[in-house]
């Protein structure tokens, strides 16, 4: 049984969840069902998507979303389109807000907005293709685009492929026959950031098995804060010709671009390559999605006059690389690395409450006015030592800024100064 909704005379009565999103223009307030806002996609990511989306040309047909939750990304793919949009969720209620939300960005745009009326979303089954498109009683059951971001475990570090609902083999070849004819299949999979490279394999012959060797492009989108926040496999009509993966860096403001880096081929892993730590060599610590991707290498070639990188830790929130030089970055690029500077001093004691004070002390020797710490530590005493290092040193007058990183060996502690020449 499937229900339809039509956003331009959907109610709100029964939708008890609403919130601005953080990401959004002022006045754009989604509408979510129970515990639907954790899960929602974020504004400026679903517009920075759609915004590339935006680049390709699509067929005649559907833009379609199986399981829409509470319809951020439908809506932002509407918008930048201008383009009627089906969206599908098994919860009634979320396929409710799914519907208010279009609305809500129709309204928020203050301009022709033909694609409402148009527009549809179906609680119901996102496998069912028959029953959905006979609930709509539409002119058209040709898909121009389909966008799929299952459901999979929350608060799970790893999941297997089987635990994602709807399961993606079911979704690609149930819609399969509906894509619009004489046009490669345009489809978005938004997957779990935590998926292995195994586990990226398997969607890869999950893809095959529907349409076999597709054109593909991976991304990895970060905003910045040690982890990658979405990944995404772009197949068809909306991959991008010559480009394997793609790295996103998400601005700190909806009016900034992202940055983007590419790469054509495959690419060799990096290696660890543990060296004694030493004074006078730099340590960066890179956004780990940017690590994730591959693509670290390719950027740290330009933008440091090094031939060669020692990886001391390539898995984590902090991915450390050592170099011989500094970086040359400017403010865009610098939003890829966590921090970067040059060792002053090794520290050679183990860091808690009782030895902080010395490492004040240390700092203060390098005229240090600000030290943030960029290791691992039990998450009770991280903001313990943290405070007072920020208490102590702001009562003094020193110029520099750094930063404490952790030796692979576990034994040593590193401490490093901001290099000025980091920025252009």
């Amino acid at each position: 049984m499937h229900r339809t909704f039509l956003p331009n005379t959907v109610s709100t009565e029964g939708l008890v969840e609403q919130a601005q999103d953080t990401t959004a223009p002022d006045g754009m307030v989604f509408h979510h069902a129970s515990e639907g806002k954790p899960l929602a996609t974020p504004w400026q990511v679903a517009s920075i998507r759609a915004g590339f989306i935006s680049q390709h040309r699509l067929p005649e047909g559907w833009i379609l979303d199986c399981a829409c939750g509470s319809g951020i990304q439908l809506a932002a793919y509407a918008m930048a389109l201008q383009r009627p949009v089906l969206g599908i969720e098994l919860d009634e209620q979320r396929a409710q807000a799914s519907a208010v939300n279009l609305t809500t960005v129709a309204k928020h745009e203050q301009v022709g907005v033909s694609w409402l009326e148009g527009s549809r979303i179906v609680a119901g089954d996102g496998t069912d293709p028959d029953g959905v498109l006979a609930s709509l009683g539409a002119p058209s059951d040709l898909i121009a685009m389909l966008h799929l971001d299952p459901a999979r475990p929350r608060n799970s570090r790893t999941h297997a492929l089987e635990e994602m609902q709807p399961p993606l083999h079911s979704v690609l070849q149930s819609w399969a026959p509906f894509f619009a004819p004489d046009h490669p299949p345009a489809v978005l999979l938004d997957l779990s950031p935590r998926l292995t490279s195994a586990q990226r394999e398997e969607v890869e012959a999950i893809v095959d098995g529907v349409w076999p060797n597709i054109a593909r492009t991976w991304e990895w989108m970060s905003r910045g804060r040690g982890r990658v926040d979405r990944l995404g496999l772009w197949l068809g009509g909306l991959a991008t010709p010559e480009t394997m993966r793609r790295f996103v860096r998400v601005p700190p403001r909806i009016s900034q671009k992202p940055l983007v880096l590419t790469c054509q081929s495959e690419v060799e892993e990096s290696a660890l390559t543990v060296f004694p730590p030493k004074r006078g060599e730099y340590v960066s610590i890179l956004d780990a999605a940017l690590v994730e991707s591959g693509l670290a290498e390719t950027w740290l070639s330009t933008v440091s006059k090094d031939s060669s990188f020692r990886w001391n830790f390539l898995e984590g929130r902090r991915p450390q690389v050592h170099h011989d030089h500094a970086l040359r970055l400017n403010d865009e690029e610098s939003r890829l690395l966590q921090a970067t500077g040059r060792v002053v001093e090794l520290i050679k004691f183990t860091l808690d409450e009782t030895t902080v004070d010395r490492l004040v002390e240390v700092a203060l020797e390098h005229n240090m006015a600000s030290l943030k710490l960029r290791f691992d530590l039990a998450p009770e005493l991280q903001p313990i030592l943290q405070g007072s290092l920020d208490r102590q040193l702001r009562r003094r007058h020193g110029q520099r800024h750094g930063f404490v990183a952790q030796h692979p060996n576990g034994e040593v502690l590193l401490l490093c100064a901001e290099h000025a020449e980091s920025k252009q």
